[in-house]
């Protein structure tokens, strides 16, 4: 069990690190002369094995005299077990009451926490985390974005508080070369930390030491190459039946489609369903292995795997079935044989490029979008209902239970890889999480992140505030926001920021804000709440383009911007109007929405929409640094095929094109992030 070191000495620790702590004296006996010397008021605080959380046990006084200290003490140990002294300080000034503290999360390692302190702390929650070691710019953005940050910067005539002590007090918990560095770290905390104009004290500390050999996740150097992986010389598929077809037939039906070199392996056949067969891997001379056999003689098959440079193990039954202990073996197998395994129970990998699939309907264009995904069946969906929206892929591997080959190793590789342009990712358990945020820290491609499980949480019941509120899903949004990721919540989404990045990834932008324009009435309205849930800010338009405006029939009422779009309407209207604009004040993004259900209620051809996507995409044209996206509202409503026509249209201008305004606002936030990155 985790013992608290006493509050005293972590208040020496945090001197002697340059935090102020109120000046104070500790008693062990029952003589309090010592504390004649301290300005009242004064604050008792009794210490002891068992005072964790000291207000909750009714072992702090407040606003005492010096005089009134021993009765004080006598009352506490007549309450307390276990009463080891006491602390007897100067009780601070008032201030803002704030929280401070560091928690090893079991995947990314040391967190940092701030937030509003003292009694707000539960009964709020306004915190903000920052993966440690912080930068004075994660510091600054953390206490920005509490809901209490007017607090911090005077509220109602309050003066504000010494920003610069406050942050260099975060700096010294979580920065280079923090306190989270000296410390065996379980938890720590200062609750509250009083800021105030003069500076901030320490006024409470508590430190939980890490249980013996908890350690924080290393991160392994080095990257794998990963080439013959996505584009092997052959492919071997064990586990394949001549008289009972099974996972292994399908494979190999898949590879024979996919046309690349391909070999069965069978203890006895000289053939599987057309494919020449050989007894064991050992007689495969191929880069990569597909084994779908039972888990309990996967071991034995890739034992036999050495000059194989990838084995993937499609089979489940090990850590995900509480059998860790035949996934350790796997792993030793792989070792042994000199390969990298892949899984286990993981569906493998996808290329168009190297002719790799795992997915039946044939192989779609090669492309620049790459996919890691723990999930084979979401990465199947993903690939299949994204080259129906216009996505192709350069690399999509599947790594399951990631017992050796890492999504993090993958990033670092995909990163350097010249096919690829924009990453996305699905995890369930990042097993290597700060190898990860490493990995994604370091890499300058977009990247869009996809968690499942996220509300769980990430600590089990914690001795301190800190290790009750850092969960999992907030533990992401801080990777997410210090690396410069997207996290979306929806395989919808996934797949939209996707396209956006495919579209856009290598585009240079101008200016800072985002125009949306599109015809009038409700749906700009909710427009605009799309964006502002989405944390997009829409500016006003410029005060001189009015005028512009109105010359060219269109009424300036703001941004969003009416402008009357349908198949009466002129398709070059739109790109005119956003000319006006973009001349006077670059922006970096313009989302035209249109509603496809009036091209075909109020006109009876598609003709009028095609015309609008084509005037579109001549906007995108000479406009080299905006992004423009095209959001078709209510697509359904058009005869079959029109909506793959206008996405043919606006994909060879290199504008991505949503259904709804909200994936649309997902996607643009998206690209944002990435751009401030």
């Amino acid at each position: 069990m985790n013992v608290s070191v006493y509050e005293h000495e972590v208040k020496a620790l945090l001197s002697e690190a340059g935090v102020p702590v109120p000046r104070g004296v500790v008693i062990h006996e029952r003589d309090f002369t010592a504390a004649g010397e301290l300005a009242e008021p004064l604050v008792l605080k009794a210490f002891g094995p068992g005072l964790v959380h000291k207000s909750d046990a009714g072992a702090v006084a407040l606003g005492l005299r010096a005089a009134d200290l021993p009765a004080a003490a006598a009352e506490m140990r007549s309450r307390l077990p276990d009463v080891a002294g006491f602390l007897v300080e100067e009780q601070a000034d008032a201030g803002v009451e704030l929280i401070v503290g560091v928690v090893r999360d079991v995947a990314f390692g040391p967190v940092l926490l701030a937030g509003l302190g003292g009694v707000w702390t539960e009964a709020l929650r306004d915190t903000a985390l920052g993966l440690c070691p912080v930068s004075e710019r994660d510091a600054r953005r953390m206490l920005d974005s509490l809901r209490g940050s007017p607090l911090l910067y005077g509220l109602r005539g309050a003066p504000p508080v010494d920003m610069d002590a406050l942050v260099k007090l975060l700096m010294t918990v979580g920065g280079p070369g923090g306190l989270w560095e000296r410390l065996e770290l379980g938890e720590f905390e200062l609750n509250p930390v009083i800021a105030g104009p003069a500076g901030v004290v320490a006024v409470d500390a508590r430190y939980v030491p890490a249980e013996s050999g908890e350690t924080s996740p290393a991160v392994r150097p080095g990257t794998a190459d990963f080439l013959p992986l996505f584009e092997p010389r052959a492919v071997a598929v064990v586990g394949a039946s001549t008289t009972r077809p099974n996972f292994g037939n399908m494979f190999l039906d898949f590879y024979k489609t996919a046309g690349i070199p391909l070999v069965a392996v069978h203890p006895e056949a000289d053939e599987v369903a057309g494919v020449r067969a050989v007894p064991s891997l050992a007689h495969a001379d191929v880069d990569y292995a597909l084994v779908a056999v039972p888990a309990d003689r996967c071991p034995d098959v890739v034992r036999q795997a050495a000059g194989v440079s990838f084995v993937q193990v499609m089979s489940g039954g090990f850590a995900e079935a509480d059998r860790a202990g035949l996934e350790d073996e796997l792993v030793e197998a792989a070792r042994a044989a000199g390969t990298r395994l892949l899984g286990p129970n993981c569906m493998g990998v996808y290329c168009p490029r190297g002719r790799q699939t795992f997915v039946g309907g044939g192989l779609g264009p090669a492309g620049s979008v790459a996919l890691i995904s723990q999930s084979g069946g979401l990465a199947g969906e993903v690939i299949k209902v994204g080259e129906r929206r216009g996505l192709a892929f350069s690399r999509v591997v599947t790594v399951g239970n990631a017992a050796d080959v890492t999504p993090a190793e993958l990033l670092r590789w995909l990163a350097k890889d010249p096919e690829t342009r924009a990453v996305g990712l699905y995890l369930e358990d990042p097993r290597d999480g700060r190898e990860l945020y490493e990995a994604l820290r370091a890499t300058d491609l977009p990247v869009v992140l996809l968690v499942g499980g996220r509300s769980g949480q990430g600590q089990q019941a914690a001795a301190s505030h800190t290790g009750g509120m850092v969960s999992d899903r907030r533990i992401w949004e801080t990777v997410a926001e210090q690396a410069g990721a997207a996290l979306v919540s929806s395989q919808d989404d996934l797949i939209g920021v996707l396209a956006f990045f495919q579209a856009h990834g290598s585009r240079v932008t101008e200016g800072d804000g985002v125009l949306v324009v599109g015809p009038s009435g409700g749906a700009s309205v909710l427009a605009a709440d799309a964006f502002d849930a989405s944390g997009v800010r829409l500016d006003p338009l410029p005060a001189d383009v009015p005028a512009e405006l109105r010359g060219l029939g269109v009424a300036a009422s703001g941004n969003p911007l009416e402008v009357p779009v349908g198949p009466l309407g002129r398709a070059g209207l739109v790109p005119e109007v956003i000319d006006a604009i973009v001349r006077r004040r670059p922006c970096r993004d313009v989302v035209a929405h249109v509603n496809v259900q009036a091209f075909f209620t109020y006109g009876n051809a598609a003709e009028p929409l095609y015309a609008y996507t084509r005037a579109l995409a001549g906007a995108q044209g000479v406009l080299p640094h905006t992004r423009v996206t095209l959001v078709t509202r209510n697509g359904e409503c058009a005869p079959a095929g029109v909506e793959d026509e206008v996405r043919r249209i606006a994909a060879a201008a290199g504008i991505p094109v949503y259904r709804t305004m909200e994936a649309a606002a997902v996607a643009v936030a998206a690209g944002g992030r990435h751009g401030a990155a």
